[in-house]
């Protein structure tokens, strides 16, 4: 008999109280003691409302990325299921504590649990999809019964204004512009912080549970250049220089570990290739678009919702626009964790009946990675 797997549970820890778009540099700061150029626009197109950052008004940090994953997982657990049962721990971050340990070590230390197998996926967007199918795969071979898997991101710290004073000082020093770059200044007002966490068994809860259909994951990183980064800068061909070839004047002059992302490199391509993948996965798994219950798009910003729209007509892909579920408005772009804050959202909403089925799509500028899960509620 084949092996199956199923999401049994799943759930979210969102630091702190919500966050309006008028605080945001109460929490961040002003760089050089400038208010941004370019705030107002970014968000009015990216649609976000409320966010969460491990911040308190004026950079104080409250929380680890670690300890944000560490609540979200414990979240799991009722009478059904401890933490001690955990057979496999797999995260996936952009935003870890540090280079090393591991951020599922870290995790693992900050539960205090018996000793697991414990996988880090890194990356952006996708790490928590990588988790996902190497859990997904572990359970499908037998190796185990279950398995926590996650998605967290702790990157307010990294767009505080302290990271960008000495370029924007340096700047100045030259005669230029002290604002900085626009590649910077557009990631800034559009992430935010937040853990989110699945868990995953070879057998159905009592309850709804949403089986695993398939995932298909794809890299476009042999067709386009980098788009976004951190820890690093860009030469004039197009390749990320990495801090480790820059000198430490360098990183600071350059704000080389702050995220940055090149906006028109974005536009460019980002939908176009998911579409053509999308097209590709349909064909693999006949899948009737028109006959699902739910969308979950991660979408990093409310501009490009007509735009996906736009690529799955150029792919003639119907989804209508009716079974769409996001939810960017009111918990911010959080990279890896936002697909499972969706499902999250939607597994509590009570509109889950049995016999659902559901795709969600996880889009990745870093290099141009895209995951697509189908999911069907039993």
């Amino acid at each position: 008999m084949a092996r199956k797997a199923y999401i049994t549970n799943v759930s979210k820890f969102l630091p702190n109280d919500p966050i309006n778009n008028d605080e945001l540099e109460d929490y961040l700061g002003e760089i050089g003691g400038l208010r941004s150029k370019s705030k107002a626009l970014i968000l009015k197109y990216n649609g976000i409302q409320s966010r969460y950052y491990v911040l308190k008004k004026g950079g104080e940090i409250t929380h680890t990325n670690a300890e944000l994953t560490a609540e979200a997982i414990r979240r799991l657990c009722n009478e059904k299921f401890s933490i001690k049962d955990i057979q496999l721990l797999a995260c996936g971050t952009a935003s870890p504590d540090q280079l090393m340990p591991s951020h599922a070590s870290m995790v693992h230390g900050e539960l205090g649990i018996p000793p697991i197998d414990a996988m880090s996926a890194e990356g952006s967007c996708n790490s928590s999809m990588w988790a996902l199918n190497y859990a997904w795969m572990s359970i499908l071979t037998g190796k185990y019964t279950n398995a926590v898997c996650t998605g967290s991101e702790l990157l307010s710290t990294s767009l505080l204004a302290k990271n960008y004073e000495e370029e924007s000082r340096y700047l100045q020093a030259l005669g230029k512009n002290p604002y900085i770059a626009f590649e910077k200044e557009f990631l800034r007002w559009m992430l935010s912080d937040g853990a989110s966490a699945i868990l995953i068994e070879n057998q159905p809860s009592d309850k709804i549970s949403m089986k695993i259909d398939w995932i298909e994951i794809k890299s476009f990183a042999n067709e386009v250049e980098t788009c976004m980064y951190y820890g690093g800068i860009k030469g004039k061909n197009g390749k990320v220089i990495p801090w480790r070839k820059l000198k430490p004047n360098e990183w600071i002059q350059n704000s080389v570990f702050s995220l940055k992302q090149d906006s028109k490199l974005l536009e460019k391509n980002i939908t176009r290739l998911g579409g053509l993948f999308l097209k590709d996965v349909i064909k693999k798994y006949s899948l009737d678009t028109i006959k699902l219950t739910y969308f979950l798009p991660h979408i990093s910003s409310e501009f490009f919702r007509s735009r996906i729209h736009e690529s799955l007509l150029d792919n003639q892909i119907n989804i209508p626009e009716d079974i769409w579920f996001t939810n960017l408005d009111r918990v911010g772009n959080v990279g890896s964790a936002s697909g499972f804050l969706m499902l999250e959202e939607l597994f509590y909403s009570g509109n889950l009946k049995k016999g659902d089925t559901l795709l969600l799509m996880i889009p990745e500028s870093a290099r141009f990675s895209y995951t697509f899960v189908h999911l069907t509620t039993v």
